[in-house]
């Protein structure tokens, strides 16, 4: 079990705390976390894109001219998709992109990530992460102190504190969620993971 410095909100060394090679110490597998990141990513499409087919654009009832003797290539339809204004081939119509993922698969893509972060000095693990009152500052100022100040943080908790939350939200490029919801795309976008002792069991515990 891999060692890690523990934190106060000030930055300053308080403790040491021993986290599992299970979840944080396994050697990354990219070829899983890239699979992890492109079903979230197609899940997180709407499918709401629709193009008109030649059958749904308005007009082109009437055959534009007939079918011989003009010198012109026969045409029955100004809608046809070859016209200007005229309808799409082959275009996309509304569908759902999602698809399942192998459990192990998901599962070894957020353990591989979760190491990542660890093994390259990306995880900063703190005491306890908590705000007296809904102010942004405090929440900089923490980031600032344990040297997390990037344009990328994940911040994460065993709890839901709103307080802690709701002053995190106004910060560009910070986000926040609970160790038993830590998903792989969250944890490769973030430059710097931030997690309190408590999370980190909790991570444990739930992926171990």
């Amino acid at each position: 079990m891999a060692k890690f410095d523990v934190l106060d909100m000030n930055g300053k060394k308080v403790s040491t705390v021993e986290l599992s090679d299970a979840v944080f110490g396994i050697t990354p597998n990219e070829k899983v976390m890239h699979a992890a990141v492109v079903n979230f990513l197609a899940n997180q499409r709407q499918g709401t894109q629709s193009t008109k087919t030649r059958s749904e654009v308005r007009g082109g009832g009437r055959k534009p001219w007939r079918q011989k003797g003009t010198g012109r290539a026969r045409q029955g339809s100004i809608r046809s998709p070859q016209w200007t204004h005229g309808g799409i081939a082959l275009g996309p119509k509304p569908r759902d992109y999602s698809y399942t993922l192998n459990k192990k698969v998901k599962r070894l893509a957020l353990l591989s990530s979760l190491s990542d972060k660890a093994q390259n000095g990306n995880l900063i693990v703190v005491d306890t992460l908590a705000v007296n009152e809904y102010k942004t500052k405090a929440v900089i100022d923490m980031l600032k102190a344990v040297g997390a100040d990037t344009k990328r943080v994940l911040i994460a908790t065993a709890e839901l504190d709103s307080k802690l939350v709701k002053s995190a939200n106004n910060i560009p490029g910070v986000k926040t969620t609970l160790a038993n919801q830590v998903n792989t795309y969250e944890v490769l976008l973030a430059g710097k993971l931030v997690v309190s002792v408590d999370a980190a069991k909790k991570l444990e515990e739930v992926f171990a």
